[in-house]
């Protein structure tokens, strides 16, 4: 630091003692009686004053302030002030923002004053401490270069001490002190010395001089007449101000608490690590950092997937645990260690374990049995030829290798009950692999199927990754059944999302939205169930492999319920075998009379409800188990047929004939009838018949030169 700063630093810090000197001896000479402070024949006082204008600040009668003058022709006014020993004028300014008020820019009732003591900086700037004297009036400005001079009217105040005033002065003493606790920047100091004045004029402008107000409030306060309005108007501002400070001051203490809680919980914690490192334990929060570390390390994550767990794992350690992106962090975390990156279920690719396990759960479906067996048969092929070293002609140059697909994707398509569902978990234990089912139906939000960004609060991934994370393997048999019946809105459309998951050439590096890396479903065989497919879009059923599942025959239905549907229900109702046995008439009438379907639905239900029918009438005393249900007694049990084979009744007519259709559940049987009636308008019965004979007749001209007509009803002849 250079001299001449030095030097400036200490004129600065003499001149700030000096002023407070000052102000501690003007307070002493305020005290004394007002008549004695006043200019000698106030009332013939000079008609004349310099007025010099103030910004942002105004100064009473009976008050001392230090003042800040930089302004060049204000500084040559104290000057000359100074030299002839005579008082100024103190206005304040209507716009504080201009720096050089005019005649026009200041109000017109002021103070006179008297330059206590004053020190000029080297910087040029004048710091002094004036004396408030009395109010003035200006009149009209006479002077306005090199600085304002106006003639000016006294506007003495009489400072009589009623009952009034008195009661007014103890309120704004007793205010003055409240202020002065709730507001830390004014000393304690202030509050006695205003405790000792007993005049109430002067208690006025010293409260309204320390006291924060606007300068409207100010300038009102200093043109007011009457002393006792005075000092009401000035105690409504005071309690104004009052209400503000113990609200801020209750703000502050409440923040101050939280804090506080916040130190004290910080220190506490603080001391529990200290403790801990005393005992050779850790702590908490680093044992967390700790077991996430070794997490990420077992876990088996692609790079880019182990590289952005490292990363949180780093922001996790520098965060405290009271923050609330420590929560976020953890969470993601947690889900990122917890899937199955590397971990998978091995296959069993035995051909004959698989037909075996296959024929057990369903009958029939050897499409659907075949494919899943060519699966097999290919992947154990590939392990074979993968396990074999592969011919120096075949080697690829590096980079240039591609990885094979895994998975496979299916879609069965069929009507309801066909067993499409029942399916997917037999395929899963054929290869003794993990059985996931989710069922999209009614999804309209695509992040259902991609889940959501951590952005938002309560986050989390969709169904794909929270199925792989239950399911502990990647590579189960995912089924996602109803795909037909999904939906779009406003959130997305969901079938999109799985153009994604639906391919094998993409889905090795499936990104769902929370987790935000890279994740291979490629090992995941996906089995869809629909019941149409032209709600499908069109790119997502090209991604599939198409099966249908056609509704069974007679036979198939009767076989599967003979060997599937009677023993469940038996487990079911608590029924041992052989205590009720079915007759294949029985089986068959329920088909035909109580059931029409494609899938057997409907007839494992009215097989259990005959099972309880008769369980229950054995209870009761009204029957007797073992029982062999027939045809017979199946109205006795269920009542009335709920359909009927209508087509010999209907075909016993003439004119009738059966026709076949097809629909989404099944087959049916439709009628064509024809009719005969009466001929109008020139055509009849005989004129078709003539017709007929007309061409039955080898002479072709004979039959071109019969009348044309339009006959009303078919003939055989025709």
């Amino acid at each position: 630091m250079s001299d001449i700063d030095q030097d400036r630093i200490h004129s600065i810090m003499q001149a700030a003692e000096e002023a407070a000197s000052a102000i501690a001896a003007a307070n002493e000479q305020i005290s004394l009686d007002s008549a004695e402070a006043l200019p000698p024949a106030s009332s013939d006082g000079p008609k004349t004053l310099v007025i010099l204008p103030l910004r942002g600040v105004l100064v009473y009668p009976m008050s001392a302030l230090p003042l800040r003058v930089s302004q060049p022709r204000a500084i040559r006014l104290i000057d000359d002030a100074l030299v002839s020993k005579t008082t100024i004028g103190l206005v304040a300014s209507k716009n504080p923002a201009k720096e050089d008020p005019d005649a026009e820019d200041v109000y017109r009732i002021g103070t006179v004053a008297t330059i206590v003591r004053s020190f000029k900086a080297p910087d040029g700037v004048v710091n002094m401490i004036v004396q408030g004297l009395e109010r003035f009036r200006i009149v009209e400005f006479t002077q306005t270069e090199p600085y304002l001079i106006a003639k000016i009217e006294p506007m003495p105040e009489s400072g009589d001490a009623t009952l009034e005033t008195e009661a007014l002065r103890r309120n704004l003493s007793q205010g003055f002190s409240r202020m002065v606790e709730l507001s830390p920047s004014i000393p304690d100091e202030l509050s006695q010395m205003i405790q000792t004045i007993q005049d109430p004029r002067q208690l006025t402008y010293a409260v309204a001089t320390y006291m924060r107000m606007e300068m409207s409030d100010a300038q009102k306060l200093l043109e007011m007449e009457g002393l006792p309005d005075k000092m009401l108007y000035l105690l409504q501002l005071l309690n104004k101000e009052l209400e503000v400070l113990e609200l801020g001051k209750k703000i502050q203490t409440e923040a101050t608490s939280e804090m506080e809680k916040l130190q004290r919980d910080f220190y506490l914690r603080e001391q529990i690590k200290a403790i801990q490192r005393e005992l050779g334990e850790t702590d908490e929060q680093q044992i967390e950092v700790a077991e996430f570390r070794k997490k990420i390390g077992e876990a088996g994550m692609n790079p880019e997937a182990r590289r952005e767990a490292e990363r949180e794992v780093e922001r996790m350690a520098k965060l405290p645990t009271q923050a609330a992106e420590y929560g976020v962090i953890r969470t993601y975390l947690d889900w990122l260690t917890t899937l199955p990156w590397s971990k998978s279920t091995p296959d069993n690719l035995e051909m004959n374990h698989a037909r075996v396990v296959l024929d057990e759960d369903h009958y029939g479906l050897k499409d659907i049995k075949d494919r899943i067996l060519e699966f097999l048969a290919v992947r154990k092929r590939k392990l074979d030829l993968a396990s074999e070293p592969a011919p120096a002609a075949e080697e690829r140059p590096s980079g240039m290798a591609r990885p094979e697909r895994e998975g496979v994707i299916l879609c069965f398509v069929g009507p309801p009950g066909v067993g499409k569902t029942s399916l997917g978990a037999s395929i899963a234990r054929a290869m003794g692999r993990k059985f996931i089912r989710s069922s999209v139906g009614g999804v309209r939000d695509e992040a259902e199927i991609r889940g959501f960004r951590r952005t938002y609060i309560g986050s989390m991934p969709g169904r794909i990754v929270q199925s792989l994370r239950r399911a502990e393997t990647n590579n189960p048999v995912f089924m996602l059944d109803e795909i037909d019946k999904m939906g779009s809105d406003f959130r997305g459309d969901p079938s999109a999302a799985l153009l994604e998951v639906l391919d094998p050439e993409q889905n090795r590096e499936f990104r769902d939205h929370y987790l935000d890396v890279p994740f291979d479903l490629s090992q995941v065989i996906f089995i869809c169930t629909a019941n149409t497919l032209e709600t499908i879009p069109g790119p997502l059923r090209d991604r599939m492999e198409i099966l249908q599942l056609s509704g069974y025959t007679e036979r198939e239905k009767l076989n599967i319920a003979n060997g599937f549907l009677v023993p469940r229900q038996f487990r079911e109702n608590g029924l041992k075998p052989g205590e009720i046995t079915f007759a294949d008439d029985a089986i068959l009438q329920l088909m035909r009379d109580f059931t029409r379907e494609a899938g057997v639905r409907g007839l494992e239900r009215e097989i259990g409800s005959i099972c309880r029918k008769l369980l229950t009438r054995s209870l009761e005393g009204k029957g007797r188990l073992p029982i062999r249900v027939t045809s017979k007694i199946l109205p006795e049990l269920l009542g009335k047929p709920r359909f009927y084979f209508e087509a010999l009744e209907r075909t016993a007519t003439p004119g009738v004939a059966t026709g076949l259709v097809w629909t989404p559940v099944g087959g049916d049987v439709i009628f064509i009838e024809a009719t005969q009636m009466k001929g109008a308008k020139g055509f009849s019965a005989d004129r078709s018949a003539r017709r007929c004979d007309a061409r039955e007749r080898p002479n072709g001209a004979e039959l071109r030169a019969q009348p044309r007509f339009r006959p009303r009803h078919p003939r055989r002849c025709i």
